[in-house]
């Protein structure tokens, strides 16, 4: 086997957040007025904008300190101060840890709750200021997906657009990589700020249940917020289903959003929509739902017409009579799905049926960009070689389902699972992945600081108790498993890669190493034989 473990391993730098370029300066003094908080030092003092990171901070902006786990964030503010931080918001904690920073002192008794106010107001991006339409998404998969194709769909009818997933950060056409799913406060209300500046009209934004939980999104309220579907994940941070629901149930009150699409293919859909006290439009795909006759009670139905490697035709249908026809640049029943909710979600916004039918005639389909989700990553020869983000027992059988009905020989899935993170779902994980493919290899992804031994255990536990004779290998590291997966395929195969998707890092022991499994996937296939693009983008190991 080729080793492909000899690529340098590179320690990532974090993704810098996108800034307004000629942001305004106001006085702390009103601001301490606005948060009804505690100032130590002059008011006159002049702040542009607002963050948590002490790296990433711009001369003139507020640091903002916040006790974390391990440590509180105001020990950091002087190493903030020195880059120029302008003053500090803190709780009265942090205030005498910094006192001696150098720099004047909001002190407020919950820095957290503060947080979106003071990046709001220091950013004019205030529910009462001019801003973009904001078009979010929730869900436990399919949201970033979803995501990508509305700002694709925004482009295509002539919308200058923004969007912020779990991928990437996009303004008016600039991208750049991004770091937590959904942005800090400070992040996100910085770049509605930018987004201003360049004239975007309307964004597509990410939202998950930790947006909410963790007061990312307070003071935001979308004009239309949609539901793709909810399924086990991050029982970690809510502990049960029903807690899980609960964090996201609020994206849909009139406080949170002033209109709602919701997707009737998981059973909690129903439910959203039931909850909701918000204008609410329905959409399913009864060939995939839990409940097939309830989605057929839909407003909007998607039905897949054809699928094939470059993507998935299907037809949307809805009241008084509209239908078109178009495709999706990505496999999958699921993808339909989300392409459909994107479509609703513009006419929910106000946009013309006319205006989307036609621009989607007019280019053959939508025209989007989806990192990381079921991309195709192989060339013309060999193997089809599919890199996925999906990281779920539901992502894991629609992923396969999709490639299964486009492959004409065997279906190898190679996926590992997250370290602290939750620990529940990966026997189920095991079980999907031998129930969807002919061959599983397990790997490693993100161990952090769990043993990676340990948690391929509990994968291999869920895919032998599943069919002790599937073909199952175990290797590691993934380097040295896409190599595997390679070997094992010929023409006419596919290997689905789930998991890594678009991230360009591994998180190993706390450290963030360059890593990209698109472009494994491709030096694999080349050192095999086969045929490969010449290039993925991005490329962390371009320096190599």
């Amino acid at each position: 086997m080729t080793d492909l473990t000899t690529l340098p391993r590179i320690r990532r730098v974090a993704p810098t957040m996108l800034r307004p370029r000629h942001p305004a300066t106001r006085e702390i003094g009103e601001l301490a007025r606005v948060l009804g908080a505690r100032l130590e030092g002059d008011p006159a003092t002049r702040i542009t904008g607002a963050t948590l990171s002490s790296v990433d901070l711009v001369p003139g902006e507020l640091f903002v300190g916040i006790r974390g786990a391990n440590r509180h964030g105001a020990e950091f503010a002087p190493a903030a101060v020195a880059a120029g931080a302008a003053a500090i918001l803190t709780d009265r904690e942090g205030a005498e840890i910094a006192r001696d920073a150098g720099a004047p002192i909001l002190v407020v008794d919950d820095p957290r709750g503060a947080l979106p106010a003071a990046a709001a107001w220091a950013n004019r991006t205030t529910a009462e200021d001019e801003l973009p339409l904001l078009l979010g998404t929730t869900g436990t998969n399919g949201k970033t997906s979803a995501t990508h194709l509305l700002e694709g769909l925004l482009t295509q009818i002539g919308v200058v657009a923004g969007a912020s997933t779990s991928a990437e950060r996009v303004v008016a056409g600039e991208r750049v990589v991004a770091g937590l799913t959904s942005p800090e406060a400070t992040e996100f209300h910085a770049q509605l700020a930018r987004m201003r500046e360049e004239g975007v009209e309307a964004v597509a934004v990410e939202v998950s249940a930790q947006a909410v939980t963790r007061r990312r999104v307070d003071g935001v309220v979308f004009d239309v917020m949609s539901f793709t579907n909810l399924s086990h994940d991050h029982l970690d941070d809510y502990g049960d289903m029903e807690s899980y629901y609960a964090a996201k149930a609020p994206l849909f009150t009139r406080e949170r959003a002033r209109r709602a699409v919701v997707s009737l293919d998981s059973l909690p859909g129903a439910r959203i929509v039931a909850d909701a006290d918000i204008p609410t439009t329905t959409i399913a795909t009864p060939e995939i739902a839990a409940d097939p006759d309830a989605a057929r009670q839909a407003d909007w139905i998607v039905e897949v017409t054809r699928e094939e490697q470059r993507g998935t035709s299907f037809r949307l249908t809805g009241p008084d009579g509209r239908s078109l026809e178009t495709m999706v640049p990505v496999i999958g029943a699921h993808m339909a799905s989300n392409a459909g909710l994107a479509i609703v979600m513009l006419l929910e916004a106000g946009y013309a049926w006319e205006r989307i039918r036609d621009a989607l005639a007019r280019d053959g389909g939508l025209v989007a960009w989806v990192p990381g989700r079921t991309q195709l990553v192989s060339g013309t020869s060999g193997p089809a070689v599919y890199v996925d983000f999906g990281h779920t027992p539901d992502a894991f059988e629609k992923t396969l389902r999709a490639v299964r009905r486009v492959t004409p020989g065997r279906v190898i899935m190679l996926f590992g699972a997250d370290g602290d993170r939750d620990a529940t779902k990966r026997f189920d994980m095991g079980r999907t992945a031998v129930e969807g493919s002919d061959v599983v290899v397990l790997t490693d992804h993100h161990p952090r600081h769990e043993d990676a031994a340990s948690i391929r255990a509990q994968l291999l536990e869920g895919a032998r108790a599943t069919d002790p004779s599937h073909e199952i290998h175990e290797v590691s590291p993934p380097e040295a498993a896409i190599v595997c997966a390679v070997s094992l395929a010929g023409p006419g195969d596919a290997i689905l890669w789930a998991g890594p998707g678009h991230q360009n890092y591994r998180d190993i022991e706390g450290v963030q190493w360059a890593y990209s499994a698109r472009e494994l996937s491709r030096r694999a296939l080349v050192a095999a034989g086969w045929d490969a693009p010449e290039r993925v983008w991005p490329n962390p190991y371009e320096d190599d």
